[in-house]
């Protein structure tokens, strides 16, 4: 499966098709609308903390291009389009009455892509957390499960009479990991465990959601984390030891409070969670499927006895990797492994899998003049979706494949030095140009219609 042909692609029969981004890597528009202040302005401002000192702007300027966006999805022929919705858009401060600019830009775009025939797949919370929330504890603080809450109810009362599938939270493992306990990522704080109130006010806020959006009719919510396959860098018993460890606090302390009503033992990380009475049920009511983000694999060894965490993350031997580096190996069979692993351990608890995003970056010129031979997309692609198709065969209820991402865009921390898109976008005219791997994955959706 290494040519990136349709045919040699091994595809599950009855896979829905997605493509997503993310408001603010993708909209741009930061002053208009009296959109709020996030987390994410306040990183970017901060010199060094982006890689090439870039802001989000205009980037793809999908605030005002949004049309050029769904003309892109009607060619893919996608089922859906995972976008996510940014709450300082419609509640520019975390609190009080929405922003009717803000909601009136979110229900254009909703009704523009029903008319398209593609079904919008919201996000509601993609990292942009209000600053002013931030500055009174954030995602450490249990009341910001409250605002989100009410947050929700703000949009769900303006789209949920057309929009009936949700995701909830997305990826709050990185949320509370990189933004919270090492700071790679907004808000920059570095706490190390300390961070762990982070998980369990997302998980509750995520359980509060639920609620909300089932009042409004939704058909289906779940929340998306990223995980990864957990393997340790030798045989060694410590290296196992931090492998498990590095395991508890990135795949199962956010799947099972969600998927089984509780946490994992956290005692050989010397912590509790702040759960309240009452919480766990509130987190672990029934989702209508379980979202998983997968990029690559990761190999874990013990620290040193001196370190502040007891395991480190380490290069993977003797495979190939993406324009991220080593630590981003690709092995699509990890992805199976993955799958298989969670339909075993959770059973009965685990609901239908949707990928709600999988893909690579390499290096790509900032600007071109046609499209680019992305063959190694295509193979990564490739690989991948028939690692899900081993998943299903194995008896894995995988219902959605989603790529990440449909447009180059704003990539965190990193600025615009990485490049995700199907669709290349020069980052100071928005201009897109479809890629190679548009044209496979279009022609891979239709191949299996």
């Amino acid at each position: 499966m290494t040519d990136g042909s349709t045919r040699s692609t091994s595809v599950p029969t009855g896979l829905r098709w997605s493509a997503a981004t993310a408001a603010f890597q993708v909209e741009g528009a930061r002053a208009a609308d009296d959109r709020g202040r996030s987390i994410w302005d306040d990183f970017v401002d901060e010199p060094g903390r982006v890689r090439d000192g870039s802001t989000a702007e205009p980037g793809p300027d999908s605030y005002h291009r949004s049309a050029d966006d769904i003309a892109l999805l009607r060619d893919l022929g996608v089922d859906r389009y995972r976008f996510s919705i940014s709450w300082v858009r419609v509640q520019p401060d975390g609190t009080g009455a929405a922003s009717a600019a803000g909601l009136s830009y979110y229900d254009r775009l909703v009704d523009d892509l029903l008319d398209a025939g593609i079904t919008p797949f919201p996000t509601l919370y993609h990292w942009d957390l209000p600053s002013v929330l931030e500055a009174g504890g954030g995602w450490l603080d249990r009341d910001t499960a409250d605002r989100f809450a009410a947050y929700v109810e703000l949009v769900s009362a303006a789209l949920g009479d057309r929009v009936k599938h949700w995701y909830t939270i997305n990826e709050p493992v990185s949320t509370s990991l990189q933004g919270y306990a090492i700071g790679e990522l907004a808000p920059g704080r570095q706490l190390l465990f300390g961070c762990l109130p982070t998980v369990h006010h997302q998980l509750l806020a995520h359980g509060r959601a639920v609620e909300v959006l089932r009042a409004h009719g939704a058909d289906a919510v779940g929340l998306v984390n990223n995980h990864t396959w957990v393997r340790p860098g030798s045989d060694s018993e410590a290296d196992h030891t931090a492998a498990h460890l590095y395991d508890l606090i990135h795949n199962r302390l956010f799947a099972e409070p969600v998927l089984m009503g509780e946490y994992p033992d956290l005692a050989p990380l010397g912590a509790e969670m702040p759960v309240q009475d009452g919480d766990l049920a509130v987190i672990s009511a029934a989702s209508d499927f379980y979202g998983v983000n997968f990029y690559n694999p990761t190999t874990i060894a013990a620290a040193h006895d001196d370190a502040p965490v007891p395991f480190v993350p380490v290069p993977t031997a003797d495979v190939e990797h993406t324009g991220f580096g080593e630590l981003w190996p690709i092995e699509p069979d990890a992805l199976t492994k993955f799958l298989v692993d969670a339909k075993e351990r959770y059973a009965a608890a685990l609901p239908p899998i949707i990928i709600g995003e999988n893909g690579a970056s390499f290096p790509e010129p900032d600007h071109v003049a046609g499209p680019i031979d992305d063959q190694r997309r295509i193979d990564y692609l490739a690989g991948h979706i028939g690692a899900v198709a081993d998943a299903v065969s194995r008896g894995v209820d995988v219902e959605e494949y989603t790529v990440w991402s449909l447009l180059d865009n704003f990539e965190w921390a990193d600025g615009f030095t990485q490049r995700f898109g199907l669709v290349h976008v020069d980052h100071q005219s928005s201009q897109r140009t479809p890629k190679a791997s548009f044209g496979w994955y279009r022609d891979l959706i239709a191949s299996t219609r």
